[in-house]
């Protein structure tokens, strides 16, 4: 035993109880006794390449080079993405992919290249592929977007899976970003980055490396384009980045290189070029439309980690009415569970517990429930029993169901990755619905299974089912929580058709958008994590998945009234606003700090309902488009350098640039302008970028530009909605579109579209229509005109 291990043994078994700490060492060490009897050991390897190109066969949309050592199928698909597989690697299976492959591009061929290699030139992108097996993506122009390598392979002599390396070189101005969500994000620094979904074990902060939802997806921007490149394998594997540099060794660039090592898995790759938006255009059509959430989703929800029962769950409904604190939605934590048993209720606590949910919600309250993948082996227990009978729980290589440790002590896994469990698992959210939860969150579905020491997760040599394919835990670990999340909508979907569902992932992989949003915990302890929270946000919405946010809270230790209402500022313009309370997270709501903190939180939440439709429409687009809520400044300019370094503010949507609050003591604060007439909403000042300009942060606010020309549909006083609409710069117009509803149902809403102009001294907006501009049906308020705007 490891001198570090016994170490952390004790500390284990005096930290979380006696009898816990107990478990996770027996669990630490169950779990290195099945990898070392169950996965193969060790061996001689030979070390693989491509070899030299010897065949083409042409195919649709592209065709199959054969080399002397392996085989590469390359096609482009009618949505411009570009595949290619080695070794006979097809794009199914996959779980990232929704639904079926995209059929290959009929005008896109393959044909001979100099030098003795192949190219397939399509629309919008050229692929050369070179005689020892270089795979080079071009422009329409021939401009360089990344240049891979020759890959190379490591097999085991006596067979097994093979691990790979794939090294890749883009232009020497290229920026990093995605791989999940980073702390260190959103722009990717020279490092090392896992592939490994990792719960955290305490609070999330910028030099975090893994986090809980990773994925090999990069978003790389140069003056030469954008692209997103996508390795589909989900096995633990590293990224290693560097950036490049210009001008250097005798006038030279040095490209920048990103070297991937996986485990094992296939050696298959998508890559899409365009402007950003077109590049998440193509991934949306390829992973799936983002979910919908319900409108009450968007609102101020509430995580609530008590250890009290039906008197206290009311007591903070009424505390949020009597403050004037808006609030959607109280999240309910594993307290509520009778022996924290999922999909159970503690009667003694929560007698009445759909009476209460039916009570809050004529308030406008809804009730959200947690849902972790641990199941306690308790004999009598209706889900471990029948989870039982249907052989629904993860068996390791000696075929026993596998045991960790979880909330409930001793603990077993649904194994998601089979369809049969899938479904299973999805009807036990009948029990939720039944006692009035209108939505869920997961938590430790990395999996997370507590240990002393080591991966606090299952053992690697645990059997998966891989819907059919059957693997162990080295594949489907990155999975699960994909694969949770899918069982979880798909049962809410079978059950309550006629409503969308929402369902909140800790953990996810490739694909999770199409399930719902992402969660974490509270991000970091101080200061750092502010900045922590936006890199994560930012950094998801640029890998497809667009709904996402952090639990904002501190710790009982961190009682600054400046912090929390920093921390509450950026939330309320993240896609996911969660406060929470608990026994980790503080007391988390603003009346216990004092009058000046309520005050200023009130506005802060008010202004978050107020822009409740702005939000509903970014939620629409993004269904429609897969274009992120949260935006880097460069979006709409990639070609911008200094929009590609900044991290300290963002774009909300179209309309609206937030400059957030990231340290302490700061009363004002500089904030980059891209291109355009923006205006400080505070005071209406106009502002022409590109610029960076030094405005007023007071306690009570953060600085929020809203983009000259642009539409807001927000809640006006009377509750209905109204179109804010910001001046644009004389001679110029603007516009938007515009979502108004505010349901959970599946009706199509009519996405209503504005246009607005200068005619002589006053603002037109109009409607676009089917017979042409009509006037808008709702109240218009437009701002920009007074002297700060400069207008007159």
């Amino acid at each position: 035993m490891d001198g570090r291990d016994l170490v952390r043994s004790v500390k284990s078994v005096g930290s979380v109880g006696a009898a816990q700490g107990l478990r996770t060492v027996r669990a630490a060490w169950r779990r290195r006794r099945a990898d070392a009897d169950g996965l193969p050991a060790r061996g001689p390897v030979r070390a693989r390449v491509p070899g030299t190109v010897r065949e083409a066969e042409p195919g649709p949309g592209g065709g199959v080079l054969r080399f002397t050592r392996s085989e590469l199928r390359i096609f482009v698909a009618v949505n411009g993405a570009v595949f290619w597989g080695w070794d006979g690697a097809a794009p199914e299976p996959s779980y990232a992919l929704a639904g079926r492959c995209p059929d290959p591009d009929p005008r896109a061929a393959l044909e001979p290249d100099k030098d003795g290699g192949w190219r397939v030139v399509a629309e919008r992108v050229t692929v050369v592929v070179s005689r020892h097996g270089a795979v080079e993506v071009l422009t329409p122009g021939g401009v360089t977007l990344r240049r891979d390598l020759p890959p190379l392979w490591w097999e085991p002599v006596g067979g097994g899976t093979a691990r790979w390396k794939q090294r890749s070189e883009v232009p020497a101005d290229a920026r990093f970003f995605g791989l999940g969500g980073r702390a260190s994000g959103p722009r990717l620094r020279d490092g090392v980055y896992r592939l490994w979904n990792t719960g955290p074990r305490r609070a999330v902060g910028p030099g975090d490396g893994a986090l809980s939802v990773t994925m090999p997806v990069q978003m790389v921007v140069a003056d030469a384009g954008t692209h997103l490149v996508f390795h589909d394998s989900a096995w633990d594997g590293t990224v290693t980045l560097r950036e490049g540099a210009e001008g250097v060794g005798s006038g030279h660039d040095r490209a920048g290189t990103s070297e991937l090592r996986m485990d094992g898995g296939p050696l298959r790759c998508w890559v899409m070029v365009g402007t950003p938006a077109r590049v998440l255009l193509a991934w949306a059509s390829l992973t799936g439309a983002p979910a919908l959430p319900p409108a009450w989703a968007l609102g101020h929800q509430h995580a609530w980690s008590g250890g009290g029962g039906e008197e206290e769950l009311r007591r903070i409904v009424e505390d949020h009415v009597a403050h004037e604190v808006p609030l959607e939605a109280v999240h309910l934590g594993v307290g509520h569970f009778d022996s924290r048993q999922v999909f159970t209720v503690d009667r003694e606590r929560f007698p009445k517990l759909p009476v209460l949910a039916d009570e809050l919600l004529r308030k406008g309250v809804r009730l959200v429930s947690v849902v972790a993948p641990a199941v306690g082996p308790v004999p009598g227990d209706t889900v471990y029993d029948d989870g039982v009978e249907r052989d629904a729980f993860v068996r390791g290589a000696d075929g026993k169901a596998v045991r960790g440790v979880s909330w409930t002590g001793e603990a077993v896994f649904p194994d998601f990755t089979h369809a049969r469990v899938r479904a299973w698992w999805g009807a036990l959210y009948a029990e939720r619905l039944a006692q009035g939860f209108a939505g869920f969150w997961h938590t430790l579905d990395e999996p997370t299974s507590f240990t002393a020491f080591g991966e606090s997760t299952l053992p690697r040599s645990a059997r998966h089912a891989l819907d059919g394919r059957d693997g162990d835990h080295r594949e489907a670990h990155n999975l699960y929580g994909l694969c949770m999340a899918r069982a979880a909508y798909e049962g809410l979907l079978k059950q309550a058709p006629q409503g969308r569902p929402f369902v909140l992932s800790r953990s996810g992989w490739a694909g999770v958008q199409r399930y719902g949003g992402v969660w974490w915990g509270v991000s970091g302890s101080g200061w750092s994590g502010l900045r922590a929270s936006l890199a994560l946000v930012l950094g998801l919405g640029l890998c497809g998945v667009p709904c996402a946010g952090p639990d904002l809270g501190g710790s009982d230790r961190e009682r600054s009234p400046e912090l929390y209402l920093r921390r509450l500022q950026l939330g309320a313009y993240l896609p996911v606003f969660r406060t929470r309370t608990g026994p980790r997270a503080g007391s988390g709501e603003p009346w216990g700090f004092g009058a000046e903190v309520l005050e200023h939180a009130r506005g802060t939440l008010l202004e978050r309902r107020r822009l409740l439709p702005y939000f509903m429409t970014l939620a629409h687009l993004a269904r429609r488009t897969g274009a992120p809520y949260v935006r880097p400044l460069w979006w709409a300019a990639p070609e911008e350098r200094s929009l590609r370094d900044c991290e300290d503010a963002f774009l909300l949507g179209d309309c609206l640039l937030v400059a957030p609050v990231l340290d302490p003591g700061a009363d004002r604060r500089a904030v980059v302008l891209p291109l355009g007439r923006w205006y400080d909403t505070a005071t209406e000042r106009a502002y022409e970028g590109p610029a960076q300009v030094l405005v007023d942060a007071p306690l009570g606010r953060i600085p929020v530009f809203a983009r000259g020309g642009s539409v807001l549909p927000v809640l006006g006083e009377d509750g209905g909605t109204e179109l804010e609409v910001w001046a644009p710069a004389r001679g110029r117009s603007g516009g938007g579109p515009a979502v108004t509803e505010a349901g959970e149902g599946w009706e199509e809403p009519e996405i209503e579209r504005y246009t607005v102009r200068w005619s002589g001294p006053r603002i037109v907006v109009e409607r676009e229509g089917e017979d042409g501009a009509e006037v808008p049906a709702r109240p218009v308020r437009v701002r920009g005109l007074g002297p700060a705007g400069d207008q007159m």
